[in-house]
């Protein structure tokens, strides 16, 4: 039997490493995937004393996703459909940083009518919501919590349909563009976001009660996973993952790019409130926490939009979007915040084609799950799951 799981084991992807490498009373295991959506592209090589997990080594597969070839091939505006796949839980942040980068490399920042600007700002963070609500959800069902999990879902759901509302696609949108949107707001966006708003601000603090301050819920996440702030920089971690071990960095406010210093939000960091600064619990609070900052953008987004930067007859959402797209010869790099963390697009144009001679995604989530070797090790194999969770990975930023 044992023989027969080694050859099955040499025959799979290859492992760091061998049973030769077992001490007496290890054992080599495969956790994975948990997920129908992790399926063949996210496994973990652990080595356990009983239930201590000695080692763990993460396996990402192939999503066949090529994002960086296919952005070789293609003009920087026929890419975004494909930039909207990378995060399909956060199209539309994946999609600003795409559309801001090529702005900069193009000279176009701070020449886009602030409309535009405030209604990116406005929809990226009704999708930075929804991203967390599924994050938190997800979450919670992976250490057993069903409800929270549907509450959020269908909290989820009203952000689901404003952005459907507005782009016509329910995730994956195409709806920022290179120099501008595809569309105005539809008529009466803004009345129904605000209702959005006073219904989400007191189901944020159900959220708290139901969950992040429930008792079992700290006993399963407090002091497990914990990510010291020295190792989440040196690893590259960003967003929520580096902010919970108490780094208040937040690219919104560092780069300071779009409208985002006309507006007022704080950045939440971890503080080990309930635990060790860092731990799964802190990583859960900070994403809890930005979901009330980005309420304050949005109210903000909304009150200039219909004050300062009203709707009219005469205003074109496309009117600075370029015919021709053609940088001049360059290697340029951009970097925003996602709601996984810093979203960066390097790309080199050779001044002759509107194709990038060469592009590259640095995506938060594979720094982030870069980390996971260091923070679980010696952690029981209950609290991998519980660990794993907290990264909050989207798997078609992991494998392109």
């Amino acid at each position: 039997m044992t023989s027969r799981y080694t050859e099955y084991l040499l025959q799979a992807e290859p492992n760091k490493f061998e049973v030769s490498d077992l001490k007496a009373g290890e054992m080599l295991l495969n956790m994975g995937p948990q997920h129908p959506a992790t399926h063949g592209v996210l496994r973990l090589e652990l080595i356990t004393d009983g239930e201590i997990v000695v080692d763990v080594v993460p396996h990402i597969g192939y999503l066949h996703r090529c994002f960086e070839k296919h952005a070789e091939s293609l003009a920087y505006n026929q890419t975004l459909p494909y930039v909207d796949r990378m995060d399909y839980l956060a199209a539309m942040n994946s999609e600003h940083v795409w559309c801001m980068g090529v702005e900069k490399m193009l000279g176009l920042t701070g020449q886009l009518p602030k409309r535009v600007e405030y209604i990116r700002v406005l929809v990226a963070e009704l999708n930075r919501i929804a991203s967390h609500l599924v994050a938190i959800g997800t979450y919670a069902i992976d250490i057993g919590a069903f409800t929270p999990f549907l509450w959020l879902l269908r909290d989820r759901e009203h952000i689901q349909r404003l952005l459907e509302w507005t782009s016509g696609s329910r995730m994956l949108y195409n709806y920022i563009w290179i120099g501008g949107l595809y569309y105005d707001l539809p008529i009466g966006f803004e009345e129904r976001c605000r209702e959005f708003i006073d219904y989400f601000l007191p189901k944020l603090d159900e959220l708290d009660q139901i969950l992040i301050n429930n008792k079992i819920f700290i006993d399963r996440t407090a002091h497990v996973g914990v990510l010291p702030l020295d190792v989440a920089i040196n690893y590259g971690c960003s967003g929520p993952m580096l902010r919970s071990s108490g780094l208040k960095f937040d690219l919104r406010r560092v780069d300071g790019y779009s409208v985002y210093p006309e507006i007022e939000f704080d950045i939440p960091i971890g503080q080990g409130l309930v635990g060790t600064t860092g731990d799964c619990w802190d990583r859960n609070y900070v994403r809890a926490q930005e979901m009330r900052e980005s309420l304050k953008i949005i109210r903000q987004c909304l009150h200039r939009l219909t004050t300062d930067y009203k709707r009219s007859p005469d205003f074109d959402p496309q009117a600075m979007c370029p015919k021709k797209i053609r940088p001049k010869e360059q290697d340029f790099y951009f970097r925003a915040e996602t709601p996984r963390g810093e979203l960066g697009y390097y790309f080199r144009a050779t001044g002759k084609s509107d194709i990038p001679f060469r592009c590259k995604g640095r995506s938060p989530c594979f720094s982030n799950l870069s980390v996971l070797p260091e923070i679980a090790k010696g952690c029981m194999v209950a609290d991998l799951i519980a660990i794993v969770g907290s990264v909050d990975i989207v798997l078609g930023e992991l494998d392109r």
